[in-house]
């Protein structure tokens, strides 16, 4: 009854905040300003005006005058400076850091002191998702800084935590502690659950904050008045559920109905799409009309309830042990015959063993970030939303250390070991939706020459095949390298693929649009590479390299587990044709002249498929740069512009 009590209280929850969301996205239109006028006219009144600073990057400090109570991220996006930025990086999380301390972005604008400096940096949303739903600021609940307490929280669990204590992992890489915000006579746990930022499996434990200069502990339950400044970190005391809120501390009920600044999580985002719409809370809401308020009379029909409730489980769980049998004996029937299919002749491992030596993981100051390959001369494949994050599309440079390792396949490897530099300029770049159904996300990223490099994967090249077997090779969630055998799922059996998942997995919610269930452009698969997995090759059954990895669509279940529905790659016959167009159009012809040098079957193909794009598009770059002097010293470039100068059909182009 608990349980289904806590559910409904996250639906209602969700939904007010859906509601809020709605208004605070049209919070410069008259519906804004109604809402404003009615929830917000006393505080704003109250409110002092005073100025802070905020910074980007390493960009010279800007000046925000604030003149009434909002939040932090309302208050920044009052800056058209801001507004830029956040536009550029709308697909990532926003992060707000005071004092090396990541606040949350509702956190209310009073806190900031008189001149205090702010700095924001955007990172990859929970689970990498990019179909996440950005949430506006919320309104806040009336109340002035002297009501308000803050505390400071490790990103790094304490005593008998080995999960990972943040919703976002990414968080945990930029800041050591987060600084959460409180109202007086709330609990610690009431102020973690709105913060949003905790991994809700954590909050359902039994765990306490230990101080870290006294190592006192203080109960979930205990009221936040005496936190004030004190940092902590989480320790698990036992994996029982938490004890219920200390007499006269605020109600979890009470502070769901009356806070409508509850920061949404990703997996509250996901679910409000899909659930029924409710009658909304207003300002003239009474106790009879609260969707929390005891229905008058109840007593009698909830001990009739209480009378069937242990009949009910008993039933229950008889259906569900023999639901629980079935699907054993279907997941033996099913695997059994899935694995006879997935065995790998010899030849074959070694052969992909030998062409693994090519694959790497791309390091950005020193940690994790993705998977790539070599594919040709000392041009290193990824995705690039893996160097997104630094990379200066004008200058068309890196901002940060990056380099790449080829030998990690041990935890025993050391990090210098097989470690390889990569230039501060990109050789070529795209991130950006091209079509529906796809995107262009790649990165061909140049080595600096100073040690020996292995094979390029060019010289295997192949076409995608319409289904099969494949095998990935990468770092998937940052270790060592690893491989993956699977099937392809083609685009005709991609609904039916996720359907199933759906079905077997109740808590799935569908975020795969229609785009990309009728998309030719995507090679479609079923993996366990997730994670820092993005840029690892895909092979075919002949061991040709036909793809690379780049996403997939997943979720969060009951137990806060990712879990994935159906995951893709791009052709690598498309990514070859837009790097191709790339370097022609920024005259990075020293590239251009070593991807010709790498002689792979199907050049002829892949000529002629480009020819087709440069004349339907009539792409002038390729004829002026037949005129340019380096390409007509080179003849090997010379030849190259010259088939795509023909009129005719295009006969064989020979460029050795």
């Amino acid at each position: 009854m608990k349980k289904k009590k806590d559910e409904e209280k996250k639906v209602k929850t969700t939904t007010i905040d859906h509601y809020f969301k709605k208004k605070t996205d049209n919070q410069h239109g008259e519906s804004s300003q109604s809402l404003h006028s009615q929830t917000h006219a006393k505080e704003e009144e109250g409110h002092q005006t005073h100025s802070f600073k905020w910074r980007w990057g390493d960009k010279k400090p800007i000046n925000i005058t604030c003149k009434k109570a909002v939040t932090v991220e309302e208050s920044l996006r009052t800056s058209p400076n801001f507004q830029k930025i956040a536009q550029k990086n709308n697909n990532k999380e926003l992060v707000i850091t005071k004092d090396r301390k990541a606040i949350s972005t509702h956190f209310p604008c009073c806190l900031i002191e008189q001149g205090e400096l702010l700095t924001v940096m955007f990172i990859k949303p929970a689970n990498r998702s990019k179909n996440r739903v950005r949430v506006a600021a919320q309104p806040q609940r009336k109340s002035s800084s002297d009501k308000l307490v803050t505390f400071h929280v490790a990103t790094k669990g304490g005593k008998n935590i080995v999960k990972i204590i943040m919703s976002n992992t990414a968080l945990k890489k930029e800041v050591e502690e987060i600084t959460v915000y409180a109202y007086k006579g709330e609990t610690v746990k009431q102020a973690l659950k709105r913060d949003d930022r905790i991994n809700k499996i954590i909050l359902k434990k039994n765990c306490e904050l230990s101080e870290l200069s006294t190592e006192v502990n203080t109960e979930m339950s205990n009221p936040v008045d005496d936190l004030g400044g004190k940092s902590f970190k989480i320790i698990l005391v036992d994996n029982s559920c938490q004890p219920d809120s200390q007499p006269g501390s605020l109600d979890d009920a009470d502070m769901l109905l009356n806070e409508s600044q509850r920061s949404v999580s990703d997996e509250n985002q996901v679910n409000t799409q899909t659930t029924e719409e409710r009658p909304m809370p207003n300002s003239s809401m009474t106790p009879e009309t609260s969707p929390f308020h005891q229905i008058p009379n109840s007593e009698k029909m909830l001990n009739h309830l209480r009378s069937r409730f242990k009949d009910s489980v008993k039933q229950m769980k008889t259906q569900q042990k023999v639901s629980k049998l079935s699907d054993v004996q279907n997941l033996f029937r099913v695997e059994y015959g899935k694995n006879t299919q997935t065995c790998l002749e010899v030849k074959r491992v070694k052969r992909l063993m030998d062409l693994s030596k090519s694959v790497c993981q791309v390091r950005i100051n020193g940690r994790a970030e993705g998977s790539g390959f070599l594919l040709f001369d000392k041009f290193v494949l990824t995705n690039g939303h893996v160097v997104e994050n630094i990379y200066d599309q004008e200058r068309g440079q890196l901002r940060g250390n990056v380099t790449v390792i080829f030998s990690f396949e041990s935890l025993e490897e050391t990090d210098s070991c097989g470690t390889v530099q990569v230039k501060t300029e990109v050789a070529a770049f795209e991130y950006h939706t091209d079509v529906p159904g796809y995107r262009c996300d790649w990165a061909l990223l140049e080595l600096c020459p100073d040690q020996a490099l292995p094979d390029g994967l060019l010289k295997h090249f192949g076409f995608v095949r319409p289904s099969g077997g494949i095998c990935i090779i990468g770092h998937p969630w940052g270790g060592v390298k690893q491989i993956d055998p699977c099937f392809i799922i083609p685009p005709d059996h991609r609904k039916q693929a996720v359907e199933k998942h759906r079905e077997e997995n109740k808590e799935c919610i569908q975020l795969v649009t229609d785009a990309f269930f009728n998309s030719r452009q995507v090679l479609s698969y079923d993996t366990c590479f997730y994670f820092w997995s993005s840029g690892s090759p895909v092979f075919d059954e002949y061991c040709n390299v036909v793809a690379m990895h780049t996403g997939g669509y997943g979720y969060h279940n009951v137990q806060g587990q990712t879990q994935h529905t159906i995951e893709y790659a791009q052709p690598l016959s498309l990514i070859i044709e837009q790097i191709i167009l790339k370097i022609v159009e920024t005259g990075r012809f020293d590239v251009l002249r070593e991807f010709l040098s790498c002689e792979y079957p199907e050049h002829q193909e892949v000529m002629e498929n480009l020819k087709k794009i440069v004349d339907g598009r009539n792409l002038t770059a390729f004829k002026n740069a037949a005129d340019n002097l380096e390409v007509q010293n080179d003849e090997r470039l010379k030849t190259f512009f010259e088939f795509f100068s023909q009129r005719e059909e295009p006969a064989p182009m020979d460029i050795n």
